[in-house]
Parts: C-alpha cells; sequence; structure tokens
C-alpha cells in the first residue's frame, strides 16, 4: 500500500501522517528524503520509484508530498488523499515554525501557492484543521481491505 498525502506546507500532512502510521503501521516518506537511498539523485529516484510500485502491492508507505513536481513518482495503486487547510492557519502555522514571526515575502508565497493541489483527483479530501483522523483511518483501512 502506498498511501500519497499531498498539500500545502502546514497543512496537517505531517501530523495525519503520524496518525495512519500508528494505524497501519506504515513508513514514513517526506518530500526528498528518498534522495538518500543513493549518491547520485537519478539512482536515487530510481531506487525510490522501484521501491514504492513494489509497496503498493505489499508493504506500506506513506508519501508526504508538498511540491507538486513529486506527483510524478507515484505508482498507480497508490491511495492519493488531499490534506487542506484555509490560508490563515497555513499562515499561522507556518509563523510558529518561524518562531511566530511570518516575513511578508513568506506570507505572500503561501497565498500564491494556496489551493495548487485543489483540481486533482483523489480518494480522499482530508480537512487539515477540524477533519477527523481516526475515522480517515478506518476508511482507508476499509479501502484496502476491499481491495484484497
Amino acid at each position: 500500500m502506498v498511501i500519497a498525502l499531498i498539500g500545502e506546507n502546514c497543512s496537517g500532512k505531517s501530523t495525519l501522517a503520524e496518525k495512519i502510521k500508528n494505524a497501519l503501521g506504515a513508513e514514513i516518506i517526506t518530500g526528498k528524503d528518498y534522495l538518500r537511498m543513493a549518491k547520485s539523485e537519478g539512482e536515487a529516484e530510481a531506487l525510490f520509484k522501484k521501491k514504492l510500485n513494489s509497496a503498493v502491492s505489499c508493504g506500506g508507505i506513506v508519501y508526504v508530498i508538498a511540491d507538486r513536481d513529486l506527483l510524478r513518482l507515484l505508482p498507480d495503486g497508490a491511495l492519493r488523499i488531499l490534506v487542506s487547510a484555509d490560508i490563515d492557519t497555513i499562515k499561522a502555522r507556518f509563523a510558529s515554525r518561524m518562531n511566530g514571526v511570518l516575513p511578508a515575502p513568506v506570507a505572500a508565497m503561501l497565498e500564491r501557492k494556496h489551493g495548487i493541489f485543489d483540481s486533482g483527483e483523489y480518494d480522499f479530501r482530508f480537512d487539515g484543521v477540524n477533519g477527523d483522523a481516526d475515522l480517515l483511518c478506518e476508511e482507508i483501512k476499509k479501502r484496502l481491505s476491499s481491495n484484497d
């Protein structure tokens, strides 16, 4: 099983990934962490794609994606979940990562990027502010058991 958590920075992907990891026993891989798999980027990407493809049928990976370009790495059969939050929440969460100060250029960048994933095709849409992660985990379990 490959579960892709797709969304903007500070939308709640990492928190949800931990819930899914605990519920399903999956490994979490974030963004370009796969680059550690090899010395060259091309080799690392090839190894990661192979790992993802084999995890679709056996194993478990939660892949956390905040960069549109990384969507190309997802194999057929990956479960896609959009994790979203309103722009004010994203700004507040981002500011807390920056010791409480959100510089104007960073705020403008967050505003430009807000909603970039909204038009994609997803198996689930999760509200990273008010969503019930336990309920989503149950829905994922049902979906995975119906695919067996």
